[in-house]
């Protein structure tokens, strides 16, 4: 069995220390959560033991959040970050970002603001190491992007390689326009995807920018990842390279491809029991068909399961079936919309 991964929680107020401890001691993960009501404690358990992830605290007495994450970030490179503040100044967001954060979040106030506060945090657990733009911790572009428009952030994302430089802004979750060179829009947005490492910085909303990109962030992640692929000739979508792409959308957990005639062709991307959620997609959409056809009910579209852990969305199709795991906060009007486009854009 695995270990369970570990949790940090550096705040000077107790009561909020008990309040994240409960919310996510119910992660799907189930990681362990341990507590620091002081810089120095937090450091020394750091130093202890191995920890995948620090929820940081900025305005506390004696040491502040800023000198932890210094200390933290030049003995513990590779430990992920996350500001968890009730400030919203944007020089500390800049700031923390500078240092390099991978996530800067405002302390959750509604219940749906604890929902994203939820789906974030697992998704900072399961998502893997890997190279790509730096602050000090790896990260890709995509990752970014997507931290931003998930905490409904209104922003200018500052992307810079070897390539060039470009701005991508975001508008309270939204991409609305992106600039590189001569190409602007979607064409921009694309170029800089096409960037493999570089830096970025987060800067404060200006001005507003005329609107030239109307796509969802998903939906706009999805269509970029898709021609990038299609220019390169990777491989097709029944393949781990094009199940990752489906990370885009916003709540994807995991993914499993199987064939239809051959059910031990298994392809995966961050399922936990790969070959016993293929044999439960072969097993139930051949039942559903065998059901279909006795009550003539026409073509199976799709099988839409909700769980308590997750929720799941079986795509059948001609050669493969494809079952896509979503975190139980998605609701299932969000996963028909995500599953229209997916089975539009990446099965057929």
């Amino acid at each position: 069995m695995a270990a369970r991964q570990k949790i940090l929680i550096l705040d000077d107020e107790h009561d909020i220390l008990e309040i994240y401890q409960e919310i996510l001691a119910r992660l799907p993960s189930q990681p362990e959560i341990h507590t620091a009501d002081a810089g120095m404690r937090a450091i020394a358990l750091l130093e202890s033991e191995p920890f995948k992830l620090l929820l940081v605290d900025l305005r506390m007495p004696s040491m502040d959040g800023f000198q932890v994450l210094a200390i933290v970030r030049r003995r513990f490179p590779s430990l992920r970050c996350v500001v968890m503040t009730g400030s919203d100044d944007e020089q500390f967001r800049a700031r923390a970002y500078a240092m390099g954060v991978d996530l800067y979040l405002e302390k959750p106030k509604t219940g749906k603001e604890i929902i994203a506060f939820v789906d974030c945090i697992e998704s900072m657990l399961e998502r893997e190491d890997r190279g790509g733009f730096r602050g000090v911790q790896s990260k890709t572009l995509v990752d970014i992007i997507q931290l931003e428009c998930l905490t409904q952030s209104s922003t200018v994302l500052k992307v810079q390689s070897g390539a060039g430089e470009g701005r991508v802004w975001i508008l309270k979750g939204e991409i609305v326009d992106a600039a590189t060179g001569d190409f602007l829009g979607k064409d921009a947005f694309l170029e800089m995807l096409r960037w493999k490492s570089g830096s970025f910085e987060i800067l404060p909303a200006d001005a507003p920018r005329p609107r030239t990109i109307f796509s969802s962030y998903e939906n706009l992640l999805m269509e970029t990842a898709q021609t990038l692929d299609e220019a390169n000739e990777e491989m097709p979508a029944t393949h781990t390279g094009g199940l990752q792409a489906l990370s885009r959308f916003r709540g994807v957990q995991c993914a499993v491809s199987v064939g239809v005639e051959d059910p031990s062709l298994v392809e995966n991307w961050a399922a936990e029991n790969p070959d016993e959620l293929a044999a439960w997609i072969h097993h139930t959409v051949r039942a559903a068909r065998v059901l279909g056809d006795r009550l003539e009910a026409g073509e199976l579209r799709r099988i839409e399961a909700l769980g308590s852990q997750r929720h799941l969305a079986v795509i059948p199709g001609s050669a493969h079936d494809l079952g896509v795991g979503f975190t139980r906060s998605v609701e299932l009007a969000a996963i028909r919309d995500h599953v229209k486009t997916i089975e539009s854009q990446w099965v057929s």
